[in-house]
């Protein structure tokens, strides 16, 4: 059975990788890191998450990757809002359907959590 989050998550770093290149095309280098550290360190924690050692463990990966989450937002929003820098909404989209996903993982797993 597929596992939804770690496919969207592996397309999500695909896609933003293929964005970093088109920022250093165009000399973004400073944002490009930045977005490319966070933006696939989401599907990392993710990943890492699934060998996680105890249901708090779980837990605090996917806390973990809904931080590097929220950082990857504010450098897309950066990007759309400033003038030069190629279209990234479909990123912004990608990243509002994985949220979702993660907000609701997290939550069902703290009311899950036993003791």
């Amino acid at each position: 059975m597929e596992n939804v989050i770690l496919t969207k998550t592996i397309e999500f770093s695909l896609g933003v990788i293929e964005y970093v290149e088109l920022l250093e095309e165009k000399r973004k280098f400073v944002i490009a890191k930045q977005l490319l550290k966070c933006g696939t360190s989401i599907g990392a924690n993710v990943h890492e998450a699934q060998n996680a050692e105890s249901k708090a463990d779980f837990i605090h990966k996917f806390k973990i990757a809904a931080k590097e989450l929220d950082e990857t937002k504010y450098w897309l929003i950066l990007c759309n809002r400033s003038k030069n820098y190629p279209d990234c909404h479909h990123l912004e989209q990608q990243l509002v359907e994985i949220e979702k996903i993660i907000t609701k993982i997290i939550s069902t797993s703290k009311n899950n959590k036993i003791g």
